[in-house]
């Protein structure tokens, strides 16, 4: 793409002063009337020799300023001076006129044109975010919070609404975005012409949102076409984020956006949170703070010191962020890979830390308290029982992904008061290999049909949200039923986890009374991932590993599995009593803090030279490829 000229920025720039609303308007005039009227002075006093001087010129010019609405006296002086005269009173009869015009239709009208948002956006390494949805607000929230470390970060929107409700629907629900500027513009997602406008030919990164109604995924295969299909794209490769509901349609996507292209299938990676969270109690809250930008976050960088070391040497390298694989030089990524694992030349570490710039090497003394390390036998597989309250179209592949983690002779007991689920559970029956699903229909947000069940009887619980146009409504019956749960389990003593969904992140501190043990926000998360992938799109197979059952995942284990309760050591020797398992020690859970929101006892990445001892219900946080039984 070509540089753009100075009149183009020129003009973007007069733009976005205009956009400021009626006073920049009358600024504006306020300058041309004070210019044309000390130019015309000057001239007046240039052509008429009897006010030559430097005092009587500037004499003249004020004079001439101050009267300008006057007509003047125009019956002495040249004939020049005169015609001078005389412009110089039309003149300022001209703006008069004018800013009483501007003050009433022409304000209007401006302000009309302006609302368009049609101006071409002239910035660099920005991101693009194109479409609308209420994922665009907690987008616009985590690259404000990314770029708070650098100056003239821009986040352009491009929507087909009009632009100032976009602004001022962004100002009310985001608030203040720091040095991130937020630049919204009005125009057709499928459109290639429309597209332009917010420059994806000079940004960083694009990202695709999923837009409301019934053909979410064809309006996203539609914009990918019209991006990687552009005449006036860039020559070089795009980085482009997008996100499809249907798995059916992921392949008719990844032919859309071509490798320039990183496709997250939203509600499988819904499902597979709320698999993986409802087997280990505290985990949405890790994947919470590993996804935002608010806390810690996951970083690559090549480290040569390292080069030709083990792996397991370089878990205690970093003493402020903790170690879980490599990015190896050919482009593999490969996460909690054996500790005898040589780190190559060109590899990069991949380690969770605060930003890029904590994630530093320091010598380490080699000292651990070996005498705090507890040995655990392997526990064995058993089957377990889990309820499913709800169903919606995420269900079915809720009951797929929870087939792959547990034992055969496992049950899936779904309860709905949608008649459809029976035919679902039907149909998905033959390709499950450990599970058994059962179906009942039934109220799932009234007390009588719940205490029916015997919910003691299971290990886990799943609340879901049913789908429908109302978000607030199937949040309320969600609500519901974890209030009837919570009394229960209250009642019969019986310890059970229970994991619900939301779909509405507002609603989620309302649900926090009910002391669920996770909650699921799909839409906010899938946010937050995308975030995460616009700003290096090599975390997309680090996730995907850390989501698939068969890669390496983040497990919550008792502490007692590696040390010793009640013995204070440092953080360096519980992950070295990890490492020596396999496992990667990545932080731990506090269990006398599991009720406190916001972090629930979560403390992820802890400085390895912190003390502290581990209390027989503290769990330790490890990244490990080898699952827990059930």
């Amino acid at each position: 793409m070509k540089r753009p000229t100075s009149y183009r920025r020129l003009r973007y720039w007069f733009d976005n002063t205009m956009s400021r609303g009626t006073p920049a308007l009358v600024g504006w005039l306020a300058l041309v009337s004070l210019t044309l009227v000390v130019v015309l002075s000057a001239l007046m006093v240039t052509v008429d020799g009897r006010r030559a001087s430097v005092g009587t010129s500037t004499h003249e010019i004020w004079k001439n300023t101050v009267e300008t609405f006057h007509l003047g006296d125009a019956t002495s002086g040249g004939l020049v001076y005169r015609a001078l005269v005389v412009a110089l009173a039309l003149a300022g009869l001209f703006f008069a006129s004018a800013l009483i015009s501007l003050l009433t239709s022409g304000v209007d009208r401006k302000i009309a044109e302006l609302r368009k948002g049609r101006s071409l956006v002239i910035e660099r390494d920005h991101t693009v975010l194109i479409g609308w949805s209420e994922q665009i607000f907690p987008m616009i929230s985590e690259l404000a919070e990314a770029n708070a470390s650098r100056r003239g970060g821009c986040v352009a929107v491009l929507a087909d609404r009009d632009r100032v409700e976009m602004e001022e629907e962004i100002r009310r629900v985001v608030g203040r975005t720091g040095r991130t500027r937020v630049v919204c513009r009005t125009g057709n997602p499928i459109d290639p012409g429309d597209l332009d406008i917010v420059g994806p030919q000079t940004a960083r990164s694009v990202v695709v949102l999923s837009p409301a109604g019934d053909t979410p995924d064809a309006q996203v295969i539609k914009t990918l076409l019209a991006l990687t299909n552009s005449p006036t794209r860039r020559p070089g490769r795009y980085h482009i984020v997008a996100a499809v509901r249907d798995a059916r349609n992921r392949a008719a996507a990844q032919l859309a956006g071509g490798t320039e292209t990183v496709l997250v299938d939203a509600d499988d990676i819904a499902a597979r949170l709320i698999v993986q969270t409802c087997r280990q109690s505290g985990l949405s809250v890790v994947y919470q703070d590993l996804l935002d930008f608010a806390g810690d976050e996951i970083y690559m960088a090549a480290e040569p010191a390292l080069a030709g070391r083990a792996f397991g040497e370089a878990l205690h390298a970093y003493p402020a962020s903790s170690v879980i694989g490599l990015h190896r030089a050919d482009g593999r990524i490969e996460l909690c890979p054996p500790m005898d694992a040589v780190v190559g030349a060109g590899d990069e570490i991949i380690a969770i830390s605060a930003d890029d710039d904590t994630l530093l090497v320091d010598p380490w003394d080699g000292f651990v308290a070996e005498e705090a390390f507890e040995a655990v036998p392997e526990r064995a597989a058993r089957p377990t029982r889990t309820l499913m309250l709800g169903w919606n179209r995420r269900s079915a592949g809720i009951a797929r992904r929870l087939d792959g983690y547990v034992t055969a002779g496992s049950v899936l007991d779904v309860v709905a008061d949608d008649p459809d689920a029976k035919a679902g559970l039907d149909a998905l029956r033959p390709g499950l290999e450990r599970l058994e699903v059962t179906f009942e229909l039934g109220d799932t947000d009234e007390r009588a049909p719940l205490e029916a069940l015997d919910i003691a009887s299971y290990d886990n619980v799943i609340v879901l949200c049913y789908d429908g146009p109302d978000a607030q409504y199937a949040d309320s019956r969600a609500l519901i039923t974890l209030l009837h749960l919570r009394q229960m389990q209250a009642e019969t003593g019986r310890r059970y986890s229970i994991v619900s969904e939301m779909s509405d992140d507002r609603n989620r501190r309302l649900a926090q009374v009910t002391k669920a043990d996770d909650f699921i926000v799909s839409d906010k998360l899938l946010s937050l991932l995308m975030v995460q992938l616009s700003e290096n799109r090599h975390l997309a197979e680090v996730f995907a590993e850390l989501f698939d059952p068969a890669g390496a995942e983040i497990y919550l284990r008792p502490a007692t599995d590696y040390v010793l309760p009640d013995v204070e050591i440092d953080f360096h020797t519980v992950v070295e009593a990890a490492a020596r398992r396999g496992d990667i020690a990545i932080g731990y859970r506090v269990g006398a803090r599991t009720a406190e929101p916001p972090a629930f006892g979560v403390v992820l990445n802890p400085a390895k030279a912190a003390r502290r001892a581990f209390a027989a219900e503290d769990r330790v946080i490890v990244l490990t490829r080898t699952r827990d039984a059930g």
